[in-house]
């Protein structure tokens, strides 16, 4: 399909949205938000083989950079960066209800995910539903360090999609976390994947995005 790709930024909204909007060419009305993670930004291999995934099936999808990235361009979030992300988020939903009629989705990796998780847990209406990919459960070697506490409050239906080899929680402790949401999960493994997903260089993993799309397409149906 001739999906089109173009960079998008809105600065008269405070935090700025900045990133990239690919527009289906066959559009279902619907519209998916790609977060990053720490250490990455807008153009991580997984989020635009993501993206690109997505709006072959109909979807129109902003990939932005978070408010602490655009500050940044390398280097991990502070403790005082994630209320800001946050608005940040919300201000990409809110410009991409300006875009399409449908429903909005919201999806991030890593850090990306968890402040995703959190906004919707904070503010339940916010989106449709949730793509986490490799949730960081607890930072590598330190499983007491949980980032749970937002789950009981998080309302929003949810489908995370995680290896079996991420150094951020094992399938076993994400299995756990999950049951202290109210709303309805599913999680999808990737046998033999780390925290990248896979995605390491050009590495493009069709096998795997096209899985992706299929779980989150039924989950919603």
């Amino acid at each position: 399909m001739a999906n089109s790709v173009r960079e998008f930024a809105d600065r008269s909204l405070d935090p700025n949205i900045v990133g990239f909007l690919h527009a289906p060419e066959t559009p279902n009305d619907n519209a998916l938000v790609l977060t990053h993670g720490a250490g990455g930004n807008a153009q991580a291999p997984l989020l635009r083989a993501l993206a690109e995934t997505f709006a072959d099936g109909g979807y129109t999808v902003l990939r932005c950079n978070l408010p602490f990235r655009q500050v940044r361009s390398f280097g991990p979030p502070g403790p005082a960066d994630a209320t800001r992300d946050r608005a940040g988020l919300k201000n990409a939903i809110a410009a991409m209800k300006e875009t399409v009629k449908g429903r909005i989705f919201l999806g991030g990796h890593s850090y990306g995910g968890r402040q995703s998780s959190m906004l919707c847990a904070e503010e339940p209406d916010v989106a449709a539903g949730l793509l986490l990919l490799s949730y960081p459960l607890h930072p590598p070697r330190r499983p007491e360090q949980q980032r749970t506490q937002h789950l009981p409050d998080l309302r929003t239906p949810t489908l995370f999609v995680h290896g079996t080899r991420d150094a951020f929680g094992t399938i076993e402790e994400l299995e756990k976390a999950i049951k202290m949401i109210p709303e309805q999960t599913k999680l999808m493994t990737v046998e033999a994947a780390g925290h990248d997903l896979g995605f390491k260089g050009k590495a493009k993993q069709e096998e795997l995005l096209n899985r992706i799309f299929t779980e989150f397409t039924k989950f919603w149906m």
